[in-house]
């Protein structure tokens, strides 16, 4: 059986559209920098996060221990609560023109904020229940480690 030019080229271009597509999912997150916002409020910058709710949830779970070995973040309150919001960092740091912005008082430059490009927000209450709020999505994790979606409690940021 003999291919012809045409499908050849096809076929070419359906491998390497293949292979980009894998790369550009399978790609590991990169954590740019964690800034501690307030109290307890944490910022993290990141590159290359996951796309649905269930890989952004199974990434905060996989990397909580590593979050607070090298960042010492969350940032806790005195009542142990925690306030962390994931935001993509896009751009990078940026000058401080656009009101929009999330500027970082301890960076000393005048490039100094990102775009407010938040993916995912993870916080708890004083009872120790984590809750998740990613856009319309919000999920609570259950003591067994089981994550249940939940529309019956709201956001607020401390």
């Amino acid at each position: 059986m003999q291919i012809s030019k045409k499908h050849a080229v096809l076929l070419l271009a359906a491998a390497a559209l293949l292979i980009y597509l894998l790369w550009f999912f399978l790609r590991p997150v990169e954590i740019v920098a964690v800034h501690k916002r307030g109290r307890s409020s944490t910022a993290v910058l990141v590159k290359n996060f996951p796309f649905t709710d269930k890989g952004k949830i199974s990434w905060w779970l996989e990397n909580r221990a590593m979050l607070k070995e090298k960042y010492n973040a969350p940032y806790l309150d005195e009542d142990g609560t925690f306030w962390a919001t994931i935001f993509l960092f896009g751009d990078g740091y940026q000058k401080d023109i656009i009101d929009e912005r999330l500027c970082f008082d301890e960076i000393k430059s005048e490039l100094r904020c990102i775009n407010k490009n938040a993916v995912m927000t993870v916080y708890s209450n004083r009872d120790k229940q984590v809750f998740f709020s990613l856009g319309k999505g919000k999920y609570i994790l259950i003591n067994n480690g089981k994550v249940d979606r939940s529309e019956s409690f709201k956001v607020t940021n401390p």
